[in-house]
């Protein structure tokens, strides 16, 4: 058995690296990596969500204090949390919409998502994923509801990446998400088991049912797309994955607010 002063330490990196990859924090660490590492690390993303989850609450708490109205509130909280993961999984959302979109073949499809530069596809996925982020938490409104909802919907959204990078070959062999390698079964059951208990403990059970039902759905159509057209998956189909995982986690928890 590992000594627990060991345990500790590479659990913290763990989270240390989790942190960096899906925040500009300047939490990652000086040493490069050693092989099998950012995968293994995996299972720390949606604890990483979570402090995301929490600092998007924070402001929308903020902006409901001094007045503003739910609408603004939720803008200042989705802004928030694309500063704080410097627009990444927007990125990845934009570049796969671009890619899957354009392209006649694989390896047109692959150059498009490579290219920085965004096109019609691209824009359109983001206006989609914001305004319905936007409409969904403008909706939820009361400011505790909303926390719950933020912090469950960036905690389970990036619980299903590790499996969805294990169950999905890379597209390419010169990628972040090939490098990084397959998560190991351990990393994939402890990061699903926190996406389940974040949204069960925010949601409910019965509209945490609901959103690992339709997070699965969304997933296997996905992963089924990105085979078809491109091979399999990259970091841009990683972003997309996440992005549509925050959409429908913060739709059911917006779903009828009104009957309580």
């Amino acid at each position: 058995m590992m000594p627990r002063a060991e345990l500790l330490k590479d659990i913290v990196a763990d989270l240390r690296m989790a942190a960096s990859f899906v925040t500009i924090l300047p939490v990652a660490s000086s040493k490069p990596a050693p092989d099998g590492a950012v995968a293994r690390a995996t299972w720390a993303l949606p604890v990483a969500g979570l402090l995301v989850g929490l600092a998007g609450a924070f402001v929308y708490k903020v902006a409901i204090r001094f007045g503003l109205t739910p609408s603004l509130a939720a803008l200042l909280a989705l802004a928030t949390t694309a500063l704080i993961t410097g627009a990444l999984h927007e990125d990845g959302l934009a570049d796969a919409a671009d890619g899957l979109g354009g392209g006649r073949t694989r390896e047109r499809k692959l150059e498009i998502m490579r290219d920085s530069r965004i096109g019609t596809y691209g824009v359109c996925a983001l206006i989609l994923s914001f305004g319905l982020r936007w409409s969904a938490l403008a909706t939820i409104a009361n400011p505790y509801s909303v926390a719950l909802a933020l912090c469950a919907a960036h905690a389970a959204a990036r619980a299903g990446v590790p499996a969805f990078m294990a169950l999905v070959p890379p597209a390419r062999p010169d990628g972040l998400s090939a490098s990084a390698g397959a998560p190991p079964g351990r990393s994939i059951a402890i990061a699903f088991a926190v996406g389940t208990l974040a949204l069960a403990l925010a949601l409910g059970p019965g509209k945490a049912l609901v959103s690992l039902i339709l997070l699965s759905l969304a997933g296997l159509m996905l992963a089924r797309l990105a085979i078809r057209q491109i091979g399999g998956q990259t970091g841009d189909i990683l972003g997309a994955f996440e992005q549509l995982g925050e959409i429908i986690i913060l739709l059911v928890a917006a779903s009828f607010q009104t009957g309580g």
